[in-house]
């Protein structure tokens, strides 16, 4: 049953794909000197002269300490910024993806905040590179806790950016956490139907259940040696050729210089090779429908392998809800591609759902004196 263990653990691998507020870390990148960033820092992407950013700190309700930039756009006045918590993709790290998102969107007016999820990246936890259905949706609502505290933030103006596997974990955060206003998604992944399922639900019961038994031996091996064993379903260092388009996908991101990162699991590491099983048995998207009367917005590549989560989490959203196929775009395309990402499509998302009460209020009157004729 060798196969049992590919369609199931495998896709842990390539998946990927503040209740207490600590006090964060003080350096910027103006104050720091040109060798700790020669040294410390390795970023995807090149810092905008548009924002700052400000490495931070904070506790999720675990007691779990999150690391993550903070994001603000320069000159940003006295007046309070509505403002995104932001993470993914799964198994990536916040100097990677969400890192972009965060300073596209600070660029554009908001205060944004991407983090690494609980043992992963620079935040703590331990055992290192487990994956949780349960801790990592905290780990969005311990962001907006952070989010609210900001001076800078106006804390009934928040919202939510979830990519990849990170974007089910995003979705099942705003059901249960009635501050967030708003939530969008790229190529999401719903990670626990993945890891029950395999691709497109191909898993039948027998191998799950294989696949099951096979972790559970798994723990006894990890309970005598004291530590969790890594997958061994991870990218591959140099492709055959004869690889998925997907996992070719993946590896031009986080095996090359376009993404990689040594912080980034899928870049330099393995998940627990028991992290599928609490995904297994948790359904992420359970309650998405209470996530109305707040809007959600979907967005999904047309080539994408991963398309299909997309368009089931848009058939089972209710209320105000809204699904964009990007045109011949694949998933990973939206993890960095700035020509393709719809940046103007979450900036006008967000401004419109994240209004100032003061803003929201005349457009009600301007709604009322228009149907009364004035």
């Amino acid at each position: 049953m060798k196969k049992t263990a590919v369609l199931v653990v495998a896709s842990l691998m390539i998946l990927g794909q503040a209740y207490a507020q600590a006090k964060p870390r003080v350096k910027t990148e103006e104050t720091k000197t040109v060798k700790e960033k020669a040294t410390t820092e390795h970023y995807t992407f090149p810092l905008s002269d548009k924002v700052t950013r400000q490495e931070v700190t904070f506790k999720n309700r675990y007691g779990i300490t999150i690391a993550a930039d903070l994001y603000l756009p320069k000159n940003i006045g006295s007046a309070p910024l509505a403002a995104l918590a932001i993470s993914g993709p799964f198994g990536a790290v916040k100097e990677q993806s969400s890192g972009l998102y965060a300073q596209a969107m600070a660029e554009r007016g908001f205060a944004a905040l991407a983090f690494d999820p609980s043992y992963t990246g620079e935040s703590g936890g331990e055992p290192r590179h487990v994956a949780s259905p349960d801790i990592n949706t905290e780990d969005f609502s311990a962001a907006v806790d952070f989010l609210g505290l900001q001076p800078s933030v106006d804390r009934n103006r928040i919202g939510i950016i979830g990519i990849c596997g990170w974007a089910g974990m995003a979705l099942n955060a705003v059901a249960v956490d009635k501050r967030v206003k708003a939530v969008a998604t790229t190529s999401m992944y719903d990670m626990s139907r993945v890891m029950a399922k395999g691709y497109n639900d191909a898993v039948t019961l027998e191998q799950r259940t294989k696949a099951l038994e096979q972790m559970g031996q798994q723990r006894w091996a990890d309970a005598e040696k004291g530590t969790p064993a890594p997958s061994t379903n991870n990218l591959p260092e140099k492709l055959q050729g004869n690889e998925p388009q997907f996992v070719v996908d993946y590896f031009n991101y986080y095996k090359t210089p376009r993404g990689f990162h040594p912080n980034s699991i899928n870049s330099n590491g393995a998940w627990t090779a028991t992290s599928p099983l609490s995904f297994m048995n948790m359904p992420l998207l359970t309650y998405i429908k209470e996530i109305s009367p707040r809007p959600v917005l979907l967005i999904a590549g047309e080539k994408a392998h991963s398309r299909y989560f997309s368009e089931d989490a848009y058939k089972a959203a209710a209320g105000q809800k809204e699904l964009m196929i990007i045109p011949n775009a694949t998933h990973v395309d939206l993890y960095d591609k700035t020509d393709i990402i719809p940046f103007d499509k979450l900036t006008s998302f967000f401004n419109e759902h994240l209004k100032t009460e003061k803003a929201a209020q005349a457009e009600r009157a301007k709604g009322i004196g228009a149907a009364n004729g004035k």
